[in-house]
């Protein structure tokens, strides 16, 4: 018994579909396939093909980017795995350096608001545990 898959199916979606659907260019999408984000689609006479599972894949990029994400970064989210303890420790740096960036950024806003005349006579260095922390490496 033969099984044959048609590939221009619904269940696959041509590139300018996917660019439609999801508000990205298709030079995006394809951008994205030749830094790793997104794996290789079929092609069907050198067209590409792409499963609907990629829009999940794109969803998740746009939210990440929108979030400040870089474009590694992303690619640890969109690989990581509970099996993987490598991608999972990588994670939780990448959580831990968001903590700390929005520590300093509540820090640089009361010291945006801060109305006293020298460094020296501001509050907000008397009280080290308010200061961001020193060490800022990612590992």
């Amino acid at each position: 018994m033969q099984v044959k898959v048609d590939l221009m199916s619904s269940e696959f979606l041509g590139i300018g579909e996917v660019a439609r659907i999801t508000g990205r260019a298709a030079s995006a999408i394809r951008y994205y396939e030749s830094i790793g984000l997104l794996p290789e689609p079929v092609r069907v006479s050198g067209r590409r093909r792409y499963p609907a599972d990629v829009l999940q894949s794109l969803a998740v990029i746009d939210t990440a980017q929108r979030a400040g994400l870089t474009l590694d970064d992303i690619r640890l989210l969109l690989r990581a795995s509970a099996e993987d303890a490598d991608a999972v420790e990588q994670l939780r740096v990448l959580r831990e350096a968001i903590s700390r960036a929005e520590l300093v950024r509540k820090w640089l806003e009361q010291a945006a608001d801060c109305c006293c005349p020298t460094l020296e006579t501001c509050p907000l260095f008397e009280q080290p545990s308010l200061l961001p922390e020193r060490n800022f490496s990612l590992g």
